[in-house]
């Protein structure tokens, strides 16, 4: 019977707002709620009567600068407020409406219908009640109207009375921040996020520290991701996404094991609690038997329609036959070069009507299109025509897309990026096989092979750090021009790896003009090995390529810079800086004494 009555309420109250809206005076609204609005609840004038001032009283009227004009209650024995003409306990006083009336009612729906400048203006009024823009912004985000969702919950949040801020509030604010993030108000995003870090009630703040925490994940700065995180576990301490939260920033740590044991200390905790529901608890048993796999799981279902394609593509890559060998042949000056045979371009033809999208022949990664609005589609042939991945080309175009998509999240990797490596690293035991000329990048068909090489790299670098050092390395040996720009990841991770001797042939192998990821990571592994000298020489060459990267590393609370959408900083820039602070700064403030000696590399070492 409830649902019968709000169906039949939300149909009233919206043609009474049409009937407002066209004469917003009282008198001519209730000739339409007695002419009209009968038939709307089932030709019952005593119910239209009834309804009529109720919600008369809630409306905004745009004459009166958008503030509702309630009628006063009337007595028993008073004129009924319908101008009936008689007694409210003989009219509306004498009819029992059949549910509850909410008090935002038409405010919600006023929002659902103004555009443009009304909207604006009702907007800044500041007489819209929370829950009407909270339901009203909800409503327009689920119908596609993202820019229209984001001007009514910013009315929301700006100016709020945080006190009166209902706990529904919750989801408006996280969908307002993804709002923000898909479209590029970055700075807006910031905002909000520190305004309600600075005032915002305690269940809002929670979320916040949460939603900030995943966004260092994002940007790879796994420092201020750790920081918010703790300062979420003190403000929420009992919520079940903690332990989600805390999973994917041990993961993307590398702490494997740890990941595991919080894991099941979450479970332990939360099921004893007994507060949550099955779905909560399952999940949390599951993600404290194995994390990686359960936050895989996860991320798989999360992507609707392309959920049971990606499973199936995982069970593909499971299950793929020993990869055919390739066509390798010696050229005159001793190189060796990769060559496609008729069968690998067939196969590849095949796909490509699928998959539609060409590589970006001019980058090292990317396409000249984005192939994943159409990925049902080339991801259910692929999964139809295995043999496909026989064909380099179709191998390199599937692990570019992945990346692109899934190599920032370390639990993939397993799953998604691993078997692919397998597959090219028979391809390059068979090229080990032809002698050791130079497989260089703009020879015959090798930037194929070396592309989807420096895809796998990235994709497996936080979810199988050793693999993908071990193939970066092995991709270096190839191209000792390091068309790939490897040089650095690799000593990044020996340097994580604690392999400092090894970090530091890294950074002499180049005769090229050296890049500051090179030079700060010789002068962290000259420290770590006591030779200080060396270690402050290599130092004032890292400060002539970028002198803005001391400053950077030394201040706890460096200000964040934008990186440019290509992701790839201008030489000696600030955001330079701040991208080798992001990836490299835990490693010097894990280093004892090392921040001290980087700020102050005169001073006497402890």
């Amino acid at each position: 019977m409830l649902a019968v009555w709000v169906e039949q309420l939300l149909g009233f109250a919206s043609g009474a707002l049409g009937a407002i809206r066209d004469n917003e005076h009282y008198p001519s609204f209730m000739a339409w709620a007695r002419d009209e609005g009968r038939a709307l609840v089932g030709d019952d004038l005593a119910l239209a009567q009834a309804l009529a001032p109720e919600l008369w009283s809630q409306t905004p009227l745009e004459r009166a600068g958008y503030v509702c004009e309630p009628l006063a209650r009337p007595g028993r024995n008073e004129p009924c407020w319908c101008d009936s003409g008689r007694k409210t306990k003989h009219c509306c006083g004498a009819v029992t409406i059949p549910g509850p009336i909410p008090s935002h009612l038409m405010w919600m729906l006023s929002l659902r219908e103004w555009k443009g400048a009304s909207l604006k203006a009702a907007l800044a009024s500041g007489q819209a009640p929370a829950q009407a823009l909270l339901e009203a912004g909800l409503i327009a985000a689920e119908s596609g109207q993202r820019g229209r969702a984001q001007q009514i919950l910013e009315a929301l949040f700006e100016g709020a009375d945080w006190a009166q801020m209902p706990e529904q509030a919750e989801p408006a604010f996280e969908l307002l921040v993804d709002l923000y993030q898909e479209r590029g108000f970055y700075r807006k995003r910031t905002a909000l996020l520190d305004e309600v870090l600075d005032r915002g009630p305690l269940f809002l703040r929670g979320v916040a520290l949460e939603r900030l925490c995943l966004m260092h994940l994002d940007n790879d700065d796994l420092a201020s991701a750790r920081e918010a995180f703790v300062r979420a576990q003190q403000a929420l301490p009992d919520s079940p996404t903690l332990a989600y939260i805390e999973a994917m920033l041990l993961l993307h740590e590398g702490n494997v094991e740890e990941a595991g044991e919080r894991a099941r200390f979450w479970f332990r905790r939360l099921a004893r609690q007994g507060d949550l529901d099955p779905e909560q608890l399952q999940f949390l048993a599951d993600l404290a038997e194995n994390p990686g796999a359960t936050l895989a799981e996860q991320m798989v279902n999360s992507e609707e329609d392309l959920a049971d394609p990606l499973a199936a593509l995982q069970a593909l890559l499971e299950a793929l036959p020993t990869a055919p060998l390739l066509r390798f042949v010696t050229a005159d000056d001793g190189s060796r070069e990769y060559h496609r045979s008729a069968r690998e371009d067939t196969l590849f033809a095949a796909w490509q009507k699928h998959f539609q999208v060409l590589v970006d022949e001019d980058a090292a990664l990317g396409f000249e299109d984005d192939p994943w609005p159409h990925a049902g589609d080339w991801l259910a042939e692929l999964c139809a025509h295995p043999e496909w991945l026989d064909s380099p080309q179709v191998v390199q175009a599937l692990t570019l897309a992945l990346t692109s998509r899934f190599g920032s999240l370390p639990w993939m990797a397993p799953s998604l990026f691993e078997p692919l490596a397998q597959r090219l690293e028979r391809w390059l035991t068979q090229l080990d096989g032809e002698g050791d000329g130079a497989f260089v990048w703009d020879a015959a068909d090798n930037a194929v092979l070396l592309r989807t090489g420096l895809a796998l790299v990235v994709g497996m670098e936080r979810g199988a750090r050793e693999h993908s050092r071990e193939l970066a390395e092995r991709l270096l040996a190839l191209d000792a021009q390091d068309s790939l720009g490897l040089r650095e990841l690799v000593l990044d991770q020996l340097l994580r790896e604690g392999s400092d001797r090894r970090a530091l042939e890294v950074s002499y192998q180049s005769a090229d003009t050296p890049l500051l990821g090179v030079m700060m990571g010789r002068a962290l592994a000259l420290y770590r090995l006591e030779r200080l000298d060396e270690a402050s020489e290599a130092l004032r060459e890292a400060q002539a390529i970028n002198g803005h990267v001391l400053e950077m590393l030394c201040n706890e609370r460096a200000r964040a810079v934008s990186l440019p959408a290509s992701g790839l900083p201008a030489p000696g820039s600030r955001a330079e800086a701040w991208q080798y602070r992001t990836l490299m700064r835990d490693q010097w403030a894990n280093t004892r004494g090392a921040l001290a000696w980087l700020c102050n590399p005169e001073a006497p070492r402890d």
